[in-house]
């Protein structure tokens, strides 16, 4: 069956960094686009950015680009958000999510598995 689980997450200051994990089972990343999203309190989820199957194209939502990275570590079969200079309004449930094949979006609607999520709040 196929999983997604979610770590990394917590309390860090502003400024600060996090590292979050999107553990994949039940398949194999090489054929799937995975992308990380978002969601406040009272918001629609948005998405951060994603990483194709290949893992040579990935893309950034413009309110994290140049502070955040995604990469794919094949062997451990993991996904991972290297989130820096992490501000407030960062503040939310991020969620990976999974597409079979190569899908060039940020939109939630394109994605069809989804982990539990992982909590990251940015305060002083």
């Amino acid at each position: 069956q196929l999983q997604l689980v979610e770590s990394g997450g917590g309390l860090v200051q502003p400024g600060g960094s996090l590292k979050l994990s999107c553990a994949a089972s039940g398949f194999t990343l090489d054929y799937y686009t995975i992308g990380w999203f978002r969601q406040a309190p009272g918001k629609e989820r948005e998405g951060v950015s994603y990483t194709t199957n290949s893992g040579w194209n990935t893309n950034y939502a413009y309110f994290v680009k140049g502070r955040f990275s995604i990469f794919k570590d094949n062997a451990k079969n993991t996904v991972y958000l290297q989130m820096d200079n992490l501000k407030p309004e960062d503040t939310a449930a991020y969620y990976c999510a999974a597409r079979g094949g190569r899908v060039w979006s940020l939109s939630p609607t394109d994605y069809d598995y989804w982990g539990q999520g992982t909590q990251v709040t940015v305060s002083s």
